[in-house]
């Protein structure tokens, strides 16, 4: 059972940055994602990475603010988030094992972080 650890989530001002490390109990063959979820809303994909070619996928909403890296040797993937906007405000959930921003591809979750943006 693969095991996800997520860490960096917090509050910030509009406009502010933060980054959030996820880490895997063992290397991920597929691809790694991020996702959020708001109160009241649908939890949605962020961003995506696979494993091997490091291609990734974005949100509509999150591109050009935000980047999803990873580094294999620690089996960690990132999401660097910059000009953070209130609506942005949710807890964000690691996943592994899919790739995409459908959150049915992923078997794996991690249990979140609380990301608030202030106005």
């Amino acid at each position: 059972q693969v095991q996800l650890v997520e860490s960096g989530g917090g509050s910030v001002q509009a406009g502010g940055s933060l980054t959030l490390s996820c880490t895997a109990s063992e290397y991920i063959q597929s691809g790694m994602g991020w996702f959020r979820q708001a109160p009241g809303k649908e939890r949605e994909g962020v961003a995506a990475i696979l494993s091997i070619s490091g291609r990734t996928s974005y949100a509509d909403s999150v591109k050009g603010r935000f980047t999803i890296s990873q580094d294999n040797a620690k089996n960690t993937v990132y999401l660097q988030m910059n000009s953070l906007k209130p609506e942005d405000t949710a807890m964000y959930y690691c996943a592994a094992g899919g790739y995409g921003l459908g959150h049915w591809g992923f078997p794996y979750w991690g249990q979140g972080t609380q990301v608030t943006v202030s106005s």
